[in-house]
């Protein structure tokens, strides 16, 4: 009789449970995994090479087309990397603020997650609900910097400008009459801390929502419950970091150990799982979403009672105000230093991580005193769960390999870059 082989499939990368560019090979034992070996590199741009020849306020949009579900949090790590080595005093409106809008991405990188993860087991309504409230969050985007995804906005110093007094608002057209108008413009009659404010009353019910649909689900709990069981000695060896670490049961968020801008001074609680496995990581990610909402709810609070700078007044890091810009000589030279040379940043080398949605996302920056860096090198956390993809794939079925994808919150900007 013929002996029976293994055989090989390639699983991506058009495949679309692959998330973007994956190529994952499988050796497969009838439907079980034998071996999984994850091919990278489709989606590399070059990103640290590029920023070499980059002054340092040029590199700035390239973050956000790293992980490009949570654009601003990249933002964060790049910008207090170069403010360590500049030694430059950022304004404390200014931390609130990145606080905040940190948080804003966290609830956006979640959200997407959800969505599609929900949408890669086979839940297909939790995509629609997940991205009736991402529509919220880009509008507080799209308000704060002109742009939808890809903001801009936090920069060495500060933000690029303070919140605005008021929010866009729909216009009348052939689609919509305008009593549908009003009604879509009910929330935005006010700035837009308020706006953020209405959604921050409105988003715990819509969790409650995601909860309904999915977490008692029996389908949900097949899907997830014992795939991809990491143990916390296996976490911390395989460099975990995020909810793939905390999912395994290890308290440990830069946040509350390495505090960064204004985290010491916000109340909140680091959620925890217990058997490290999908279904954990999913619980642990849905009460990151509390979580956030209860620290952007403390921002707003703060912003309403303190106003004040949003960006260092040091005209060799940021530049002057247009007004003083146009009338004094002095401020004129710094403007145009600024947009032509760019900043110079002390020699010395610098490594600043923050705690990002996937987990912690890291700038290794080493400057030679010039307008540009010498080194750029991004510590990336997908790049370290990917890794684990054939450990915790072993001896699961195809369909557990979508779950396991899934669950890892892969994005290809950051792990290729």
């Amino acid at each position: 009789m013929a002996e029976i082989k293994n055989y090989t499939l390639n699983f991506g990368p058009q495949h679309p449970a692959a998330h973007g560019v994956l190529r994952l090979v499988l050796e497969l034992d009838g439907e079980v995994i034998q071996r999984a070996d994850p091919h990278i590199g489709l989606l590399h741009r070059g990103t640290e090479k590029l920023a070499e020849s980059k002054t340092y306020i040029q590199s700035l949009p390239y973050m956000d087309r790293l992980d490009y579900v949570s654009m601003m949090c990249n933002e964060h790590a790049y910008c207090l990397a170069i403010e360590k080595l500049l030694g430059v005093e950022v304004p404390r409106r200014a931390q609130y603020i990145r606080v905040m809008y940190s948080e804003l991405t966290r609830l956006l990188n979640h959200l997407l997650w959800l969505g599609c993860h929900g949408l890669d087991c086979g839940a297909m309504n939790i995509f629609i609900y997940c991205f009736r409230e991402r529509e919220d969050l880009f509008d507080m985007y799209e308000a704060v910097s002109g742009a939808r995804m890809h903001a801009a906005y936090f920069r060495p110093g500060g933000v690029y400008r303070d919140l605005p007094d008021r929010m866009p608002q729909y216009q009348a057209s052939r689609i919509r009459n305008a009593r549908a108008i009003a009604e879509l413009n009910a929330n935005r009659q006010g700035s837009l801390l308020d706006f953020i404010d209405d959604f921050t009353r409105r988003f715990p019910a819509n969790v409650d929502e995601y909860e309904t649909l999915l977490t008692d689900n029996r389908i949900w709990k097949q899907r997830t419950v014992g795939v991809g069981v990491v143990s916390p000695e296996r976490a911390l060896n395989l460099g975990f970091t995020g909810p793939m670490l905390r999912g395994s049961g290890i308290v440990w968020d830069l946040r509350k150990t390495q505090p960064y801008d204004v985290y010491a001074e916000v109340d909140f609680d680091v959620a925890v799982g217990v058997n490290g496995d999908t279904y954990d990581r999913y619980l642990v990610r849905i009460e990151e979403m509390r979580q956030s909402n209860r620290i952007i709810r403390q921002c707003v609070d703060w912003l309403r009672a303190n106003p004040g700078p949003v960006i260092t007044d040091n005209h060799k890091v940021a530049p002057p105000t247009r007004l003083d810009m146009k009338s004094r000589m002095e401020e004129l030279i710094h403007h145009f230093k600024l947009y032509t040379e760019g900043m110079h940043v002390p020699e010395g080398e610098v490594y600043a991580a923050v705690e990002h949605p996937k987990g912690e996302f890291g700038i290794y920056l080493v400057s030679d005193g010039a307008n540009k860096p010498y080194r750029l090198k991004i510590r990336a956390p997908g790049f370290a769960h990917l890794a684990a993809f054939d450990e915790m794939a072993r001896g699961h079925m195809i369909a557990d390999a979508v779950a396991i994808i899934g669950t890892m919150d892969i994005v290809f900007g950051e792990i290729d870059r």
